[in-house]
């Protein structure tokens, strides 16, 4: 569970004197984004991290940064004048340890964010427990079409900019809310550190089992995130979402809502979009706000990627950026890498990278993937390995998530040991229950063993999806050069 507030910051030294930042875990994706910010910022910058290898440590010594491998009181510098501790650092971390007898100030990841990069700048928060990467990464894109220079950090990297961060010298700041803690002496929401001036919530779930023991405390955090926007701010909040809309009563702001709606001229949202057709190069749309109605093609699929549509578009249109602008500059928006990416094809089998792990990602992932390819035979390739993902409580979710795939294969789960047998998810009674549902399901130990099954399986005309909050180690790449090589 998190922290009822936010500490208050340590006793920081002027910002004009920081010179050198040190950071604790810094090859985890936030972290090293952290990292190569501030020394673009003009910070000399070293970090540590117990797994300080290739692709992160190379990209990041690519951006002058020295990364120490594991973790010593000596890999702090003598001159290090700010800390910036990661997630992973538990209250023993030994660097973590000696910064404290050192007496150097600490910081979390979000702190560090609001004191450096957020002052003079108007923070654009897009939140939800699903699709605010997304949402992040097409408003940071029309912010940039329609020549507002914003900055941005966001937890993927856009196709468009093939970086998860950007420093722009315009005023607006897009940066996605996550509602994960920070770290140990930091225990709140990442989000609750970010002054948002306006902000989005998507849509409200239970997620994030290890640290939230049920919905009514993630409605907690999301309902103090809308409490916390100023008065003269806003908050645009998914009209189709229940949970969402009573989170966003909390708030003291302007409250707009964006939904689905199949005369969106006609609906009492705020901002309404309806789908119309959709084909393999995206969506075609029908958008209105005030009445007014706009066509637009979105390179996207789903309803979902419609609503986060909605929602970039209404941020946006809170830092002047109208609906008609919005809608030009989403035509070139190309994505963000693991969110329905098209990682290849060969012998016309589409093979694609995907995010989802939470089975409402899952479910919506495949029903946008059986709308772009309806007629092909549809492989689903299940990793369980997130902190909820590979947990009970989505048992009978997961078996229901399936339902516009014909072939399930799932990978067999990454166990913490810490984690009891009846709190993980049972893929065993998963496969039974699928193929309850009629399903073809194949549970399948490791990576290698899944290439080796699949690739000689699958035939032109299938599409194959790699669904998985990590790497998946490789299989994309793997099934691919598989595939070229029958």
């Amino acid at each position: 569970m998190t922290a009822e507030a936010r500490r208050p910051l340590p006793v920081l030294p002027g910002l004009d004197s920081v010179r050198h930042v040190h950071v604790i875990g810094v090859c985890g994706t936030a972290m090293g984004t952290l990292a190569a910010m501030l020394a673009e910022r003009g910070f000399t910058v070293s970090g540590s991290d117990a797994m300080a290898y290739p692709p992160m440590s190379t990209w990041l010594e690519a951006r002058g940064l020295t990364v120490q491998s594991g973790y010593a009181a000596e890999h702090i510098p003598p001159h290090t004048d700010l800390v910036v501790v990661g997630n992973i650092a538990r209250r023993d971390n030994v660097e973590a340890v000696a910064a404290g007898e050192r007496g150097l100030p600490c910081v979390s990841l979000p702190e560090a964010l609001r004191v450096f990069f957020f002052p003079g700048r108007t923070a654009l928060v897009a939140t939800g427990t699903h699709g605010k990467t997304t949402t992040s990464a097409m408003t940071a894109w029309i912010l940039f079409q329609t020549r507002r220079d914003p900055s941005f950090f966001i937890g993927g990297v856009t196709a468009n900019f093939d970086a998860n961060y950007r420093l722009g010298s315009g005023t607006p700041f897009v940066v996605e809310g996550d509602e994960y803690d920070t770290a140990y002496f930091d225990k709140v929401p990442k989000f609750w550190h970010y002054p948002a001036k306006a902000a989005t919530i998507n849509n409200v779930e239970f997620d994030h089992a290890d640290i939230y023991p049920d919905l009514d405390a993630v409605r907690h955090v999301f309902s103090r995130f809308a409490a916390q926007i100023p008065r003269d701010g806003a908050l645009w909040v998914n009209g189709d979402d229940d949970t969402a809309l009573a989170c966003a009563a909390h708030a003291r702001c302007a409250v707009r809502r964006f939904g689905l709606h199949a005369d969106p001229a006609a609906s009492a949202l705020d901002l309404a979009g309806a789908a119309l057709r959709t084909h393999e190069g995206g969506t075609d749309c029908l958008v209105a706000r005030d009445g007014l109605v706009h066509e637009v093609t979105l390179p996207t699929i789903g309803d979902y990627n419609l609503r986060n549509f909605l929602g970039a578009a209404g941020l946006a249109s809170e830092v002047g950026v109208t609906l008609a602008e919005a809608c030009a500059a989403i035509g070139t928006f190309r994505g963000v890498k693991k969110r329905q990416e098209l990682k290849g094809v060969v012998a016309d089998i589409p093979v694609i990278d995907d995010f989802a792990h939470h089975p409402t990602a899952v479910r919506s992932t495949l029903a946008a993937l059986r709308m772009r390819y309806p007629t092909r035979r549809i492989w689903a390739i299940f990793e369980a390995k997130s902190n909820t993902s590979r947990r009970a409580v989505f048992q009978q979710a997961y078996a229901e998530a399936f339902a516009d795939a014909d072939i399930v294969v799932l990978s067999q789960p990454w166990k913490k040991d810490d984690l009891p047998e009846d709190q993980l998810l049972s893929l065993p009674r998963l496969v039974a229950d699928l193929e309850r549902a009629g399903k073809e399901v194949h549970l399948i130990p490791d990576v290698d063993a899944i290439v080796d099954f699949v690739a000689p399986r699958a035939r032109p005309g299938d599409a194959i999806a790699g669904l998985s909050g990590s790497a998946f180690g490789g299989l994309h790449q793997k099934l691919i050069d598989a595939l070229k090589s029958r």
